[in-house]
């Protein structure tokens, strides 16, 4: 699949280190390395990038331990 103005041996940035690297044969792409790559997805789990909308919240299971059997 070609697209318009893609050139895929066209360099492009880290969105981590801002590192100039190659799309094509890039196994870590967009990143440069597998060091930016797992970089980016500690800043997804520690919640330091985030989504906008509203917040989530799951109720919680009823407390039935006041409950005998």
């Amino acid at each position: 699949m070609v697209h318009f103005g893609y050139n895929p041996a066209m360099p492009i940035h880290c969105p981590i280190c801002q590192r100039e690297t190659c799309w094509e044969r890039n196994p870590w792409r967009p990143f440069c390395s597998e060091r930016c790559q797992v970089r980016d997805l500690g800043s997804w789990a520690s919640e330091w990038y985030r989504v906008p909308g509203a917040s989530l919240t799951i109720p919680s299971a009823p407390d039935n331990s006041d409950e005998t059997a």
